[in-house]
């Protein structure tokens, strides 16, 4: 199948996974501008497999949203520093276009690069010795070549960079048992977890595969200093099957907060308010399925347990437990609220000295929680 297949239309997956990459650019971004200022005045945006621009219905990819936005911002606007590659000449040469061809580019200060080069070991020693200003980096390739653990920590290895791949579970599924294709799976998950993960695959049910996979590829980027990793899962049309993850890789937990925020406004689904972090087309056909867990009720027991006989406030819970779970700041207010009205833990100010919003008394961060000794 054709690189350029990926864009033949605009699926709904691709223009959830391009709202994802832009909105987390462009929080981002105003928490790194204030710094930026004081160092370099530059922060980056690269992307290396960056496809043709549009899509064939005209819709626009991430390299056009990144550029449009940055345009109508003052800071974004005298900051931004672009490059933009893809192997794929045809790919470059419409990007090219559709770069030129947006209204006021020229607001820019630093013009877009658009450049022509497969992604291998090359670009990533020619990575690995810049130092570079801080970077957002989104990688998304069709399948896996080019996609290494060296090219992931070359691209973090400085302040203030992150990034944002698209990790293809289809793909990489078939390709870890297929001997053609081991050079290509020993760097994405270092040789050593991919032999591993070789021979636990063949205990497991297809069912539990992704799980498997998804965990290795996690503790993979951990180990070389993405200490904060968020998948993000797509399903196929039907909903039965995962088709392919967005995985996010930070070295700081503001990112990863940041990031976490957005995807869950990205999810189509939630089980108790308690965000999937995927994206099912399908999920309006199976509602019973999002109602057999209880997660929220899970975070009440956790809490009451990880902080029994402690007294801390709300966003110090938040902070200290969030990492590695689902659950966003709205889950952990609306649990510490239940555990309130069910006299679990004392509250300060109390229910009846704090304002309500929409009907609902809120949950501030400063409020202090005092949970009782088992």
């Amino acid at each position: 199948m054709a690189d350029n297949s990926f864009f033949d239309e605009s699926r709904d997956n691709s223009l959830v996974k391009s709202a994802i990459v832009a909105k987390y650019f462009w929080a981002w971004a105003k928490v790194i501008i204030p710094t930026a200022k004081k160092k370099s005045n530059k922060i980056a945006y690269i992307d290396l497999f960056s496809g043709p621009g549009r899509y064939e219905d005209g819709s626009k990819s991430t390299p056009l949203l990144i550029l449009e936005r940055a345009i109508a911002d003052p800071d974004m606007s005298q900051m931004l520093v672009t490059l933009f590659n893809d192997k794929d000449s045809n790919n470059t040469q419409s990007l090219d276009q559709a770069i030129k061809s947006i209204p006021d580019i020229g607001r820019l200060k630093h013009t877009p690069k658009v450049v022509n080069q497969e992604v291998g070991e090359e670009i990533v020693e020619a990575i690995q010795k810049i130092n570079y200003v801080p970077t957002l980096f989104f990688i998304d390739p069709w399948g896996y070549k080019g996609l290494s653990l060296g090219l992931i920590g070359a691209v973090i290895k400085d302040w203030g960079c992150d990034c944002i791949f698209f990790f293809n579970y289809n793909r990489v599924n078939m390709g870890l048992p297929n001997v053609s294709v081991d050079k290509h799976m020993n760097s994405l998950f270092g040789q050593e977890r991919a032999n591993a993960l070789r021979e636990q695959l063949k205990l497991k049910q297809p069912y539990e595969r992704e799980l498997v996979i998804v965990e290795a590829i996690s503790q993979a980027l951990k180990e070389i200093g993405g200490n904060y990793v968020l998948p993000f899962c797509f399903k196929t049309d039907t909903g039965t099957r995962t088709s392919h993850h967005l995985i996010f890789v930070s070295k700081n937990v503001l990112g990863y907060s940041i990031m976490k925020e957005i995807m869950a406004k990205e999810s189509s689904s939630t089980e108790q308010g308690v965000p999937l972090f995927e994206y099912n087309s399908a999920t309006q056909y199976q509602p019973l399925l999002f109602e057999l867990s209880r997660p929220l009720d899970d975070l009440e027991n956790m809490l009451l347990n990880e902080f029994a006989g402690q007294t801390l406030t709300m966003e110090a819970i938040y902070n200290q437990h969030h990492v590695g779970k689902r659950y966003i700041s709205k889950n952990y207010k609306e649990a510490l609220r239940k555990l309130e009205q069910q006299g679990k833990i004392i509250v300060d100010p109390p229910a009846s000295k704090r304002r309500k919003y929409k009907g609902e008394i809120t949950f501030g961060e400063q409020v202090k929680v005092t949970f009782l000794p088992k």
